[in-house]
């Protein structure tokens, strides 16, 4: 069987459900994936039932102490070629300038130099990278290094947030996975001719047999309140205060809608979450919408199941896993059209997509389901076929699994291979 490494930063963390589930997808492809991360995540977004097991099997680059350094150093002395180039990559790597950024990125070349002392004596000859930040600058020197080979998944919602420095990373990568079409079309713009040769498009997934519902999908009661439920988190970009804003003007028709939002920012509950606070209790909704913070994936489906309508206004996405949940549970859904969103939804069929950074848009979607129960109840029946038909959890896992055996020799094959765009 073959042995990678999996890095994926500040892991385990609030939104790695689905790559959790895809290292399972890979073992029954053969392919066994070691954990590596760069360092842990604030313990408030730690919320997983199995984050426990997965911090225990991973290996993390920081934080690092002088005989973690020495032995980087000493890493970077076993190939001297190796080091030479390393060097020159991280010298001619492009950052947002000055000589602090500089030394910044000949840091990243250490953790390069540890990512490949794990990598040998693990026994890995490749690395796969959930991430185009800095996890895929530090694979990138690793291999400059003489380090294994790497791959990466771009998830979005952009190119442009994972920072500078992007052509020399993916120049020499060994494959790519890209999870939209919305994305791809921005690393052909962006990339251009330093894209790898092997890419695949996959989008992550949803596993179909825990996701499912106990119970059939109910309208809400006459008499009863309207929950609704999202889940993102804690970041602006997730449109949070554009939801809490939906609310307030379902209470100005006269409807009682309740929202819980689970996830939590990325500082553990001091960044985001204290703006969203404030913006509750300025709009007087206190009794109205609930932040659960970072829970588990059982609380999320329970949430889900209790929930009459889901809800997400993201200003931006790669294609929301959170919404494949949500379809995946029967329900009726209602999102912003941004993204590779459009790629996941027929709107009107399946689910509901209206413009981004329109309240008042979202606020009638609703109504309207909550006035045609029969409506909502077609969008529900719909939701699940349309990810059991394409967003299954294992399409990510056969794309890396075919990126491997297309690239790397002695990785298992697949047939069929997943389809591959042309690039």
């Amino acid at each position: 069987m073959l042995r990678i490494g999996f890095f994926i930063p500040e892991f385990p963390g609030q939104t790695h459900i689905f790559l959790w589930r895809e290292r399972q997808a890979l073992a029954e492809l053969g392919i066994e994936t070691d954990l590596i991360s760069t360092r842990l995540p604030p313990r408030a977004v730690t919320s997983h039932a199995w984050a426990a097991e997965a911090q225990r099997q991973t290996r993390y680059l920081l934080p690092v102490g002088m005989a973690g350094m020495a032995a980087a150093l000493a890493e970077m002395l076993r190939n001297p070629a190796g080091a030479l180039r390393g060097i020159a990559a991280a010298m001619r790597a492009e950052t947002t300038g000055g000589a602090k950024q500089r030394l910044r990125m000949l840091g990243l070349l250490l953790m390069g130099a540890r990512l490949k002392r794990i990598a040998r004596q693990q026994g890995w000859n490749h690395v796969h990278t959930h991430s185009c930040a800095d996890s895929l600058n530090i694979a990138m020197l690793a291999e400059r290094l003489g380090g294994p080979g790497y791959s990466l998944t771009l998830h979005g919602p952009t190119l442009e947030g994972y920072g500078v420095n992007q052509r020399q990373k993916w120049r020499h990568a060994r494959f790519a996975t890209i999870i939209s079409r919305v994305l791809m079309r921005e690393a052909e713009r962006q990339i251009g001719v330093d894209l790898p040769s092997v890419i695949n498009l996959a989008p992550m997934g949803v596993d179909l047999e825990q996701i499912r519902r106990a119970t059939p999908w109910q309208a809400p009661d006459a008499t009863g309140p309207i929950r609704i439920f999202s889940c993102g988190r804690l970041n602006a970009v997730k449109g949070h205060d554009d939801l809490v804003e939906v609310i307030s003007l379902l209470r100005d028709r006269g409807l009682d809608a309740r929202l819980e939002i689970a996830g939590e920012d990325e500082q553990g509950g001091s960044g985001y979450r204290r703006e969203l606070e404030a913006l509750i209790v300025q709009r007087g909704l206190g009794d109205q919408v609930r932040l659960l913070g970072a829970v588990s994936e059982t609380v999320v489906r329970e949430s889900l199941e209790r929930a009459h309508i889901f809800a997400l206004a993201s200003l931006n996405e790669g294609i929301s896993v959170a919404i494949m949940e949500a379809m995946a549970m029967e329900m009726p859904v209602v999102v912003t059209d941004v993204g590779g969103n459009h790629e996941l939804i027929d709107s009107g069929h399946d689910a509901i997509l209206v413009p981004a950074s329109d309240p008042a848009a979202m606020a009638d979607e609703i109504a309207g389901l909550i006035a045609d129960p029969g409506r909502a109840a077609r969008l529900a029946r719909a939701s699940r076929a349309r990810v059991a038909a394409d967003f299954h959890h294992r399409r990510s896992a056969e794309a890396v699994a075919d990126g491997l055996a297309r690239t790397l020799p002695g990785a298992p094959s697949l047939a069929p291979a997943p389809a591959t765009p042309g690039v």
